[in-house]
Protein backbone atom coordinates (compact mmCIF):
# COMPACT_ATOMS: atom_id res chain seq x y z
CA UNK A 1 0.00 0.00 0.00
CA UNK A 2 2.80 2.39 0.89
CA UNK A 3 4.53 1.73 -2.39
CA UNK A 4 1.32 2.34 -4.31
CA UNK A 5 0.72 5.61 -2.51
CA UNK A 6 4.32 6.68 -3.09
CA UNK A 7 4.02 5.88 -6.78
CA UNK A 8 0.79 7.87 -7.07
CA UNK A 9 2.34 10.80 -5.21
CA UNK A 10 5.41 10.80 -7.45
CA UNK A 11 3.19 10.60 -10.51
CA UNK A 12 1.17 13.62 -9.35
CA UNK A 13 4.37 15.56 -8.61
CA UNK A 14 5.72 14.70 -12.05
CA UNK A 15 2.52 15.85 -13.75
CA UNK A 16 2.49 19.07 -11.71
CA UNK A 17 6.14 19.83 -12.47
CA UNK A 18 5.60 19.14 -16.15
CA UNK A 19 2.55 21.38 -16.23
CA UNK A 20 4.37 24.21 -14.45
CA UNK A 21 7.84 23.97 -16.01
CA UNK A 22 6.75 23.07 -19.54
CA UNK A 23 5.58 26.57 -20.50
CA UNK A 24 8.61 28.12 -18.79
CA UNK A 25 10.92 25.87 -20.81
CA UNK A 26 9.18 26.82 -24.03
CA UNK A 27 9.37 30.57 -23.31
CA UNK A 28 13.03 30.50 -22.27
CA UNK A 29 14.15 28.40 -25.24
CA UNK A 30 12.16 30.58 -27.65
CA UNK A 31 13.80 33.76 -26.32
CA UNK A 32 17.28 32.24 -26.39
CA UNK A 33 16.76 30.88 -29.91
CA UNK A 34 15.56 34.26 -31.18
CA UNK A 35 18.61 35.98 -29.70
CA UNK A 36 21.22 33.49 -30.92
CA UNK A 37 19.62 33.18 -34.35
CA UNK A 38 19.13 36.91 -34.95
CA UNK A 39 21.21 38.29 -37.80
CA UNK A 40 22.44 41.26 -35.74
CA UNK A 41 23.72 38.98 -32.98
CA UNK A 42 25.37 36.64 -35.49
CA UNK A 43 27.02 39.53 -37.28
CA UNK A 44 28.35 41.36 -34.22
CA UNK A 45 29.14 38.55 -31.77
CA UNK A 46 32.69 37.96 -33.17
CA UNK A 47 33.33 41.70 -32.82
CA UNK A 48 32.03 41.63 -29.24
CA UNK A 49 34.26 38.65 -28.45
CA UNK A 50 37.29 40.35 -30.01
CA UNK A 51 36.61 43.50 -27.99
CA UNK A 52 36.46 41.38 -24.83
CA UNK A 53 39.91 39.94 -25.55
CA UNK A 54 41.26 43.37 -26.45
CA UNK A 55 39.96 45.29 -23.44
CA UNK A 56 39.49 42.50 -20.88
CA UNK A 57 43.00 42.84 -19.36
CA UNK A 58 42.16 46.48 -18.55
CA UNK A 59 39.83 45.16 -15.82
CA UNK A 60 42.80 43.76 -13.90
CA UNK A 61 43.23 46.75 -11.50
CA UNK A 62 39.57 46.48 -10.45
CA UNK A 63 39.40 42.77 -9.62
CA UNK A 64 40.28 41.39 -6.24
CA UNK A 65 43.56 39.51 -5.97
CA UNK A 66 41.99 37.43 -3.19
CA UNK A 67 39.05 36.24 -5.31
CA UNK A 68 38.61 32.51 -5.75
CA UNK A 69 38.91 33.08 -9.50
CA UNK A 70 42.40 34.54 -9.03
CA UNK A 71 43.55 30.98 -8.29
CA UNK A 72 44.11 28.91 -11.43
CA UNK A 73 43.71 25.75 -9.37
CA UNK A 74 40.06 26.65 -8.71
CA UNK A 75 37.72 23.77 -9.51
CA UNK A 76 36.01 25.70 -12.33
CA UNK A 77 39.33 26.05 -14.13
CA UNK A 78 40.37 22.47 -13.42
CA UNK A 79 37.01 20.95 -14.34
CA UNK A 80 36.07 22.98 -17.40
CA UNK A 81 39.00 24.95 -18.77
CA UNK A 82 41.38 22.02 -19.21
CA UNK A 83 38.72 20.06 -21.12
CA UNK A 84 36.91 22.99 -22.74
CA UNK A 85 36.75 21.44 -26.22
CA UNK A 86 35.57 18.12 -24.80
CA UNK A 87 32.62 19.72 -22.99
CA UNK A 88 31.74 21.68 -26.13
CA UNK A 89 31.78 18.52 -28.26
CA UNK A 90 29.65 16.56 -25.78
CA UNK A 91 26.84 19.12 -25.45
CA UNK A 92 26.93 20.50 -29.00
CA UNK A 93 27.24 17.03 -30.52
CA UNK A 94 24.28 15.74 -28.50
CA UNK A 95 22.20 18.74 -29.51
CA UNK A 96 23.10 18.41 -33.19
CA UNK A 97 22.42 14.68 -33.29
CA UNK A 98 19.04 14.97 -31.57
CA UNK A 99 18.00 17.96 -33.70
CA UNK A 100 18.95 16.44 -37.04
CA UNK A 101 17.61 13.00 -36.20
CA UNK A 102 14.29 14.40 -34.95
CA UNK A 103 13.81 16.33 -38.21
CA UNK A 104 15.16 13.69 -40.57
CA UNK A 105 15.86 10.23 -39.13
CA UNK A 106 18.97 9.73 -41.24
CA UNK A 107 22.14 8.53 -39.56
CA UNK A 108 24.29 9.67 -42.48
CA UNK A 109 22.88 13.20 -42.30
CA UNK A 110 23.43 13.33 -38.53
CA UNK A 111 27.01 12.12 -38.89
CA UNK A 112 27.65 14.68 -41.61
CA UNK A 113 26.61 17.50 -39.30
CA UNK A 114 28.64 16.00 -36.46
CA UNK A 115 31.68 15.87 -38.74
CA UNK A 116 31.93 19.68 -38.49
CA UNK A 117 32.92 19.27 -34.84
CA UNK A 118 35.45 16.60 -35.77
CA UNK A 119 36.96 18.82 -38.49
CA UNK A 120 37.11 21.81 -36.13
CA UNK A 121 38.73 19.72 -33.41
CA UNK A 122 41.28 18.33 -35.87
CA UNK A 123 42.19 21.81 -37.09
CA UNK A 124 42.49 23.05 -33.50
CA UNK A 125 44.86 20.18 -32.70
CA UNK A 126 46.95 21.00 -35.78
CA UNK A 127 47.08 24.67 -34.74
CA UNK A 128 48.29 23.68 -31.28
CA UNK A 129 51.00 21.46 -32.76
CA UNK A 130 52.17 24.13 -35.22
CA UNK A 131 52.17 26.78 -32.51
CA UNK A 132 54.22 24.50 -30.28
CA UNK A 133 56.80 24.03 -33.06
CA UNK A 134 56.95 27.77 -33.76
CA UNK A 135 57.32 28.66 -30.08
CA UNK A 136 60.06 26.07 -29.63
CA UNK A 137 61.92 27.52 -32.62
CA UNK A 138 61.57 31.15 -31.52
CA UNK A 139 62.25 30.79 -27.78
CA UNK A 140 65.24 29.84 -25.64
CA UNK A 141 65.77 27.81 -22.49
CA UNK A 142 67.95 29.05 -19.64
CA UNK A 143 69.24 27.50 -16.44
CA UNK A 144 69.41 29.88 -13.46
CA UNK A 145 72.81 30.00 -11.78
CA UNK A 146 74.11 31.77 -8.73
CA UNK A 147 76.37 34.67 -9.57
CA UNK A 148 79.94 33.81 -8.61
CA UNK A 149 81.88 36.02 -6.17
CA UNK A 150 82.99 39.26 -7.69
CA UNK A 151 80.21 39.18 -10.29
CA UNK A 152 82.27 37.05 -12.72
CA UNK A 153 80.40 34.84 -15.13
CA UNK A 154 78.76 34.81 -18.49
CA UNK A 155 80.68 34.47 -21.71
CA UNK A 156 84.07 35.31 -20.19
CA UNK A 157 83.65 33.84 -16.75
CA UNK A 158 84.13 30.16 -17.43
CA UNK A 159 80.48 29.21 -17.10
CA UNK A 160 79.67 29.02 -20.76
CA UNK A 161 77.37 31.28 -22.79
CA UNK A 162 74.83 33.06 -20.63
CA UNK A 163 72.87 36.23 -20.01
CA UNK A 164 72.20 38.23 -16.92
CA UNK A 165 68.73 38.13 -15.44
CA UNK A 166 67.38 40.71 -13.01
CA UNK A 167 69.36 39.30 -10.10
CA UNK A 168 71.00 36.11 -11.32
CA UNK A 169 72.96 34.60 -14.17
CA UNK A 170 71.09 32.52 -16.73
CA UNK A 171 73.00 29.81 -18.55
CA UNK A 172 71.73 29.07 -22.06
CA UNK A 173 70.63 25.45 -22.62
CA UNK A 174 70.58 24.52 -26.28
CA UNK A 175 68.29 21.99 -27.93
CA UNK A 176 65.39 21.98 -25.44
CA UNK A 177 61.80 22.77 -26.28
CA UNK A 178 59.45 24.73 -24.09
CA UNK A 179 57.69 21.73 -22.54
CA UNK A 180 60.94 19.94 -21.68
CA UNK A 181 62.47 23.16 -20.39
CA UNK A 182 59.62 23.91 -17.99
CA UNK A 183 59.39 20.27 -16.96
CA UNK A 184 63.03 20.39 -15.90
CA UNK A 185 62.39 23.47 -13.75
CA UNK A 186 64.30 25.80 -16.06
CA UNK A 187 63.37 29.22 -17.41
CA UNK A 188 61.81 29.68 -20.86
CA UNK A 189 61.96 33.00 -22.63
CA UNK A 190 60.23 33.65 -25.90
CA UNK A 191 56.88 34.61 -27.48
CA UNK A 192 53.73 33.08 -26.01
CA UNK A 193 50.29 32.25 -27.39
CA UNK A 194 47.53 31.71 -24.81
CA UNK A 195 45.98 28.32 -25.57
CA UNK A 196 43.24 28.98 -22.98
CA UNK A 197 42.15 32.13 -24.81
CA UNK A 198 42.38 30.33 -28.15
CA UNK A 199 40.14 27.41 -27.20
CA UNK A 200 37.60 29.56 -25.29
CA UNK A 201 37.36 32.00 -28.20
CA UNK A 202 36.90 29.16 -30.69
CA UNK A 203 34.36 27.28 -28.54
CA UNK A 204 32.20 30.39 -28.13
CA UNK A 205 32.08 30.96 -31.88
CA UNK A 206 31.39 27.29 -32.64
CA UNK A 207 28.52 27.22 -30.12
CA UNK A 208 26.86 30.30 -31.59
CA UNK A 209 27.17 28.90 -35.13
CA UNK A 210 25.73 25.50 -34.28
CA UNK A 211 22.90 26.77 -32.06
CA UNK A 212 21.73 29.47 -34.48
CA UNK A 213 19.95 26.85 -36.61
CA UNK A 214 17.55 26.17 -33.76
CA UNK A 215 15.61 29.37 -34.50
CA UNK A 216 14.37 28.50 -38.03
CA UNK A 217 13.73 24.90 -36.98
CA UNK A 218 11.75 26.15 -34.00
CA UNK A 219 9.62 28.37 -36.23
CA UNK A 220 8.72 25.59 -38.64
CA UNK A 221 8.68 22.39 -36.61
CA UNK A 222 6.58 23.04 -33.50
CA UNK A 223 6.16 21.37 -31.12
CA UNK A 224 9.68 20.24 -30.26
CA UNK A 225 10.40 17.64 -27.61
CA UNK A 226 11.43 18.77 -24.13
CA UNK A 227 14.78 16.88 -24.20
CA UNK A 228 15.83 18.83 -27.29
CA UNK A 229 14.90 22.12 -25.63
CA UNK A 230 16.81 21.13 -22.49
CA UNK A 231 19.92 20.28 -24.52
CA UNK A 232 19.65 23.65 -26.23
CA UNK A 233 19.52 25.38 -22.83
CA UNK A 234 22.53 23.37 -21.66
CA UNK A 235 24.43 24.66 -24.69
CA UNK A 236 23.34 28.21 -23.89
CA UNK A 237 24.54 27.76 -20.29
CA UNK A 238 27.84 26.37 -21.59
CA UNK A 239 28.27 29.42 -23.82
CA UNK A 240 27.65 31.70 -20.83
CA UNK A 241 30.21 29.73 -18.79
CA UNK A 242 32.87 30.01 -21.51
CA UNK A 243 32.29 33.77 -21.73
CA UNK A 244 32.60 34.08 -17.95
CA UNK A 245 35.81 32.01 -17.85
CA UNK A 246 37.29 34.02 -20.72
CA UNK A 247 36.56 37.31 -18.99
CA UNK A 248 37.84 35.93 -15.69
CA UNK A 249 41.12 34.82 -17.27
CA UNK A 250 41.60 38.15 -18.99
CA UNK A 251 40.95 40.10 -15.80
CA UNK A 252 42.80 37.95 -13.25
CA UNK A 253 45.71 36.73 -15.41
CA UNK A 254 46.39 39.55 -17.89
CA UNK A 255 48.92 38.65 -20.57
CA UNK A 256 47.95 41.07 -23.30
CA UNK A 257 50.18 39.93 -26.17
CA UNK A 258 49.76 36.17 -25.71
CA UNK A 259 46.00 36.43 -25.11
CA UNK A 260 45.59 38.70 -28.14
CA UNK A 261 47.49 36.20 -30.28
CA UNK A 262 45.38 33.33 -28.91
CA UNK A 263 42.17 35.19 -29.73
CA UNK A 264 43.45 36.00 -33.22
CA UNK A 265 44.29 32.34 -33.95
CA UNK A 266 40.84 31.27 -32.66
CA UNK A 267 39.13 33.88 -34.83
CA UNK A 268 41.07 32.88 -37.95
CA UNK A 269 40.26 29.22 -37.34
CA UNK A 270 36.53 29.98 -37.12
CA UNK A 271 36.74 32.32 -40.12
CA UNK A 272 38.45 29.73 -42.29
CA UNK A 273 35.94 27.01 -41.39
CA UNK A 274 32.49 28.58 -41.01
CA UNK A 275 33.04 31.55 -43.33
CA UNK A 276 35.17 29.65 -45.81
CA UNK A 277 35.33 25.87 -46.18
CA UNK A 278 31.84 24.99 -44.86
CA UNK A 279 30.24 27.45 -47.31
CA UNK A 280 31.26 25.23 -50.23
CA UNK A 281 28.15 23.14 -49.56
CA UNK A 282 27.59 19.52 -48.51
CA UNK A 283 29.80 17.08 -50.40
CA UNK A 284 32.24 14.25 -49.77
CA UNK A 285 34.95 16.76 -48.83
CA UNK A 286 32.80 19.33 -46.98
CA UNK A 287 30.16 18.86 -44.22
CA UNK A 288 28.36 22.07 -45.16
CA UNK A 289 26.94 24.80 -42.96
CA UNK A 290 24.75 24.14 -39.89
CA UNK A 291 21.20 23.25 -40.89
CA UNK A 292 21.85 22.42 -44.55
CA UNK A 293 19.83 19.45 -45.77
CA UNK A 294 17.52 19.15 -42.76
CA UNK A 295 14.32 19.48 -44.83
CA UNK A 296 14.39 17.95 -48.29
CA UNK A 297 10.98 16.36 -48.86
CA UNK A 298 7.67 18.13 -48.23
CA UNK A 299 4.29 18.15 -49.92
CA UNK A 300 4.54 21.43 -51.81
CA UNK A 301 8.13 22.50 -51.14
CA UNK A 302 7.11 25.62 -49.22
CA UNK A 303 8.59 24.46 -45.92
CA UNK A 304 11.84 23.57 -47.66
CA UNK A 305 12.11 27.00 -49.31
CA UNK A 306 11.20 28.83 -46.11
CA UNK A 307 13.69 26.88 -44.01
CA UNK A 308 16.48 27.27 -46.54
CA UNK A 309 15.78 31.01 -46.74
CA UNK A 310 15.87 31.31 -42.95
CA UNK A 311 19.11 29.34 -42.84
CA UNK A 312 20.56 31.57 -45.55
CA UNK A 313 19.81 34.73 -43.54
CA UNK A 314 20.99 32.96 -40.39
CA UNK A 315 24.35 32.04 -41.91
CA UNK A 316 25.01 35.38 -43.60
Amino acid sequence: MDLCRLQKTLSKVHISMTTLLGPVLVVVTDLAARLLGHSLFRRHFPLLLSSTVLFGPALSPWVSKHSIFANKNHYLYRLFLRSCWGWTCIFTGSFLFLLTFSIRPSLILSLRHLSRLAATGLLWSLCRHLLSLLLDASGSCYEPLRSPPGGQGGPGGGLGPGVMGKDRLLLFREGQGKAACLRAGLIWRGPEVSEDTLVLFLCCLVLTEEMAVFRPCLALLRPLAAPLRLLFLFCVALLALWLFLLLSLLAHFPQFTSQLLGGAVGFLTWKGLYQGWYRLGPSWYCPGLPGEGLLVSTDDGQDKRRLNMNLYHCNK
